[in-house]
């Protein structure tokens, strides 16, 4: 297989473009031929010293994680999962508090107490620290819970990084392909001028009859268009690579030459050894099952007593100080005190009752899915793997159809001009040359976006 070195030159503008097509329309309209297509210093249209960015698709796939809105808000989720985790751990722990509360009741008159008996003096001062700890079984279950929502939330965010790793396959390959399609375009279009320019000196020579320069002429008006088209498909394709990648958008980069470089298909038992080993699409049900099951347990403490503790240590006393003095004697004000509280749910009407039923239904609807997810799993392993297989196979034939293709279009040329071939067989051979070379770069797409496939389940990108 040959390989042709690929440079990807950047398009700054739409208007080229089309001032570009605006010249071949006026050149057909005149009815004299359009002239040769720009060279590549032309088409690259961007400024002299202006440095071109050169992309692997590694490259490629870095500035894309770093700047793919949907990755970073998979990664956002998954981030925010394990801060939840973090809470609900905290949640189980100790906490220590300090407050201050100056307190004023109406009194009865000197010497006669209070009004509000709640309060033990007309003024009251408390500053103290509290130490305050609950035991549940809700908690522990909740800590649970937010546990496998973070391991969710990270095999999501695994699944959102493969995703992206198709996507971007696509873009950069297909970046490469149009390139070559333009390039082939190029040759077809050159040689469709060369053949309407051959008719007609044959026809000056009276070899010809006038209908092949008809045919001939409307061959290259054919192969203009597809031409045009094809700069069109570089040019978006570009654009949305660009847009994929670069935070500020930019289109001065050019692609690394690998859309025909070998990539190894690993055999079907790598592939099933390695997804089995690490897919995020299971991993993440499963997590989401043992997520529901925590639910369950925590909807079922409500049944259940719960126990809290408070320590308290600091001042409670109807002057804001350390110290009193009470007829000259000294007291001290700061003392100690000390709670145990245990809740014992007698009736909610029927709360607790409906939420254990909600999360048991979340649970077997999660046991469902988990079970979809394994069984998807060995299906997307044959076919994406059949896939792959295929298009490799058929990438091989591709190719040597597009040397022939070439070939067929050089020899019936010769034997158009020895007066061998009909108009028809030339221009049936520039058809073939040019559809050849296009499903050529469309199949080697293919086998790269398929193994691209492969990867969502293996977690490996086997790259050229």
């Amino acid at each position: 297989m040959k390989s042709h070195r690929i440079f990807i030159l950047p398009w700054t503008s739409v208007a080229a473009v089309l001032l570009c097509c605006a010249g071949i329309a006026a050149a057909q309209e005149t009815g004299t031929p359009a002239s040769p297509a720009p060279t590549k210093d032309a088409q690259q249209g961007a400024p002299a010293g202006a440095s071109t960015l050169r992309l692997t698709l590694q490259d490629t796939l870095a500035l894309a994680r770093k700047n793919s809105t949907q990755f970073q808000g998979a990664q956002t989720d998954s981030a925010l999962a394990r801060e939840d985790k973090t809470q609900a751990r905290d949640a189980l722990l100790p906490s220590v508090n300090y407050n201050t509360t100056a307190l004023y009741t109406q009194s009865n008159g000197p010497g006669n107490g209070v009004r509000f008996i709640a309060n033990n003096a007309v003024h009251e001062y408390t500053s103290q620290g509290n130490v305050h700890e609950a035991l549940d079984v809700a908690g522990v279950a909740n800590f649970r819970r937010a546990s496998y929502a973070a391991a969710v939330a990270h095999a999501r965010a695994e699944i959102a990084s493969r995703g992206l790793v198709v996507t971007v396959v696509q873009s950069y390959y297909g970046v490469a392909a149009a390139q070559q399609k333009l390039e082939a375009a190029l040759k077809t279009a050159k040689e469709g001028e060369g053949f309407y320019k051959l008719t007609q000196e044959l026809e000056r020579g009276g070899e010809v009859a006038h209908s092949d320069v008809i045919k001939s002429e409307l061959q290259m008006q054919e192969r203009q268009r597809q031409l045009q088209e094809a700069r069109l498909g570089l040019l978006n394709s570009r654009l949305d690579l660009a847009v994929l990648i670069f935070p500020d958008f930019s289109d001065n980069y050019e692609v690394a030459d690998d859309l025909h470089a070998p990539a190894p298909l690993p055999t079907l038992a790598e592939i099933q050894q390695q997804a089995a080993k690490d897919n995020p699409e299971v991993r993440a049900a499963l997590a989401t099952v043992h997520e529901a099951g925590a639910e369950v347990t925590a909807s079922k403490a409500g049944y259940l007593p719960s126990l809290s503790f408070d320590y308290w240590y600091g001042i409670d006393a109807p002057l804001f100080a350390t110290n009193t003095v009470i007829n000259g004697q000294k007291f001290p004000n700061l003392g100690s005190a000390a709670a145990a509280t245990v809740n014992i749910p007698v009736w909610n009407w029927g709360a607790t009752q409906s939420r254990v039923k909600q999360s048991e239904l979340r649970r077997a609807q999660a046991q469902r899915e988990l079970s979809l997810a394994q069984r998807k799993l060995l299906a997307e392993i044959k076919s994406l793997y059949a896939e792959a297989e295929t298009s490799l196979n058929e990438l091989g034939g591709l190719s040597r159809s597009a040397e022939l293709a070439a070939e067929s279009l050089r020899l019936t040329t010769l034997r158009y001009k020895n007066g061998e071939s009909t108009v028809l067989e030339v221009v049936d051979a520039q058809s073939t040359f040019a559809q050849a070379n296009f499903a050529y770069q469309d199949g080697a797409v293919r086998y790269h976006v398929s193994l691209a496939n492969l990867q969502t389940l293996t977690g490996v990108l086997t790259t050229p």
